[in-house]
């Protein structure tokens, strides 16, 4: 339905001249207060999955967000916190004072974005203003570093994206909702750096969009991305592929997949969270076997409509359309031999009872045929005659504003009338003389309805082609949320099983005579 109301052109249809992006990711490991932060999260994750803490207090999202934040920098969670020399904002800034270096005589440009710890102006710590520091420490002249922030209004974005253009400002710091769409500041961009990764697919391809654009005088631009190790960052960019390869099979058509899950904005579950913590390389195999998973029954749920259509249309559809043109057949034979019968005289006129009067002349035949059209007083049909052997029926159609007339034989001959007299005669003859046409239009529905129907018949009963591929990664996928602890129906089995126990009283008075005696082992008292 969405296909029959949009006409969708992707980048890679359209061809335009842009340059030739190479994508990189930089990959940083964990300082040792980030990973214990990280494992918190895993314990915080508990708490709130068992029920102990009050949403309003700590949840999902919020342990999502935090873990987003920790995945940034460490000093986002405390300011107080040291520096980390390893960190992912410091090999963001030696890759820009880089390429700064080396652009230097075609004054070459470059884009930050992140949507996390922008600048508030406030005195408290953000990622904004540690990086300009370190760029100016480093000698990047602190005229060429700019924010989007400080553009705030529209003439001060247009005088800021024209200082880009022409090299003037030669990096540029943003967030995707102030610095995506509308932001046309290509023309000398050569690098753009991913610091975090935005929750929608669109949030990322605006992003690359500022540099992969026409009007960019360089050939080939660098895309980093930056990831740290151990963190949410990773787990987040794999989301976003998820996300992406829904919006995909809408958007190109490229597969059959009739359904989209709604994942915008969503938070880690619990399980989720502890696995990432633990650094399980599983997790990564579940997502992707969730897609395969989901993919497949789809496919399967198609595959079995398909088989009830067509058990359908074998019991129902075929039998009666058959029938149907079999009838049609029987009508248009009986009705050739009817025509046969009674032929039009060769330039002349075999005559027409109108109304019970019958008139030998075509010219008074096709005027009182207008006649009864102007005399008729409702819409409901009336008899008009007989004309070579049919009766007549004349009715007016109110959708199209037209009188017809109905020839009824074997089958029923509907022929529109016009205001020329003679012009409707000849239209009846005409209907009368296509009739062998309708016949053999008929012979080939019925083959072709006894084809479809002996198709069908084989076709039905057959299994789904993947069904084996469907099994063995739902029995892996089984495994993996056993594995990664992700079904729901623990605390259902923990009752069943608490339900199947005696209870604690009438335990201890079964054992109460057979109290096991207590001895000394290794400086303390244990149970026999």
């Amino acid at each position: 339905m969405f296909k029959e109301v949009a006409d969708i052109k992707t980048s890679d249809q359209l061809h335009l001249p842009v340059p030739d992006a190479k994508f990189e990711t930089v990959v940083v490991q964990p300082s040792d207060y980030q990973q214990d932060m990280v494992a918190d999260l895993s314990e915080r994750a508990a708490a709130v999955h068992s029920g102990m803490v009050d949403p309003s207090e700590d949840n999902m999202l919020k342990i999502t967000g935090d873990g987003r934040k920790l995945g940034l920098d460490q000093r986002l969670i405390n300011p107080l916190l040291p520096d980390d020399p390893e960190s992912k904002l410091n090999a963001c800034v030696q890759n820009v004072l880089r390429i700064w270096e080396e652009g230097k005589a075609d004054r070459l440009t470059q884009l930050l974005f992140c949507d996390l710890s922008t600048p508030k102006n406030d005195g408290t710590f953000n990622v904004y203003d540690d990086i300009k520091a370190k760029l100016i420490a480093a000698g990047v002249p602190e005229k060429e570093i700019a924010f989007i922030h400080d553009a705030d209004s529209e003439a001060k974005k247009k005088e800021l994206f024209a200082k880009v253009r022409t090299g003037q400002v030669r990096v540029l710091m943003g967030s995707t909702q102030k610095m995506g769409a509308g932001t046309n500041c290509q023309d000398r961009l050569v690098a753009l750096h991913h610091l975090d990764v935005g929750w929608r697919p669109s949030d990322m391809t605006q992003r690359n969009g500022r540099i992969i654009r026409q009007g960019n005088q360089n050939k080939e631009v660098q895309i980093y991305q930056y990831v740290t190790e151990g963190t949410f960052d990773a787990y987040l960019y794999q989301t976003l592929e998820n996300k992406q390869k829904f919006i995909s099979q809408i958007m190109t058509s490229k597969s059959p997949v009739r359904s989209c899950d709604d994942v915008d904005e969503q938070a880690l579950s619990y399980a989720e969270i502890k696995a990432l913590c633990a650094g399980n390389p599983l997790i990564k195999e579940k997502m992707d076997l969730d897609i395969d998973v989901a993919r497949l029954k789809v496919l399967k749920a198609d595959h079995q409509s398909q088989q009830y259509r067509m058990e359908d249309k074998l019991l129902k559809y075929f039998p009666a359309e058959i029938e149907r043109q079999t009838g049609y057949i029987r009508g248009f034979e009986a009705d050739i031999q009817t025509v046969t019968t009674h032929p039009q005289i060769v330039e002349g006129f075999c005559g027409m009872e109108i109304l019970g009067k019958h008139y030998m002349e075509k010219e008074d035949a096709g005027e009182m045929i207008l006649a009864a059209c102007k005399e008729m007083k409702a819409t409901e049909p009336i008899p008009l005659g007989s004309y070579r052997g049919f009766q007549m029926e004349l009715s007016f159609d109110s959708f199209r504003h037209d009188f017809d007339i109905t020839l009824k034989g074997a089958v029923s001959h509907r022929v529109s009338l016009g205001t020329d007299a003679r012009g409707n005669i000849i239209r009846l003859d005409n209907a009368l003389s296509s009739i062998p046409e309708k016949l053999e239009k008929a012979h080939e529905q019925l083959t072709n309805l006894q084809n479809q129907q002996e198709a069908t018949r084989a076709e039905l009963g057959k299994p789904f082609p993947q069904e084996a591929e469907l099994a063995e990664k739902s029995a892996r996928l089984a495994e993996l949320d056993a594995a990664l602890n992700m079904e729901d129906s623990m605390p259902e089995r923990e009752e069943a099983e608490q339900a199947d126990k005696p209870s604690v009283l009438a335990d201890l008075k079964a054992k109460s005579e057979h109290i096991p005696p207590y001895r000394a082992s290794g400086g303390r008292e244990e149970v026999l």
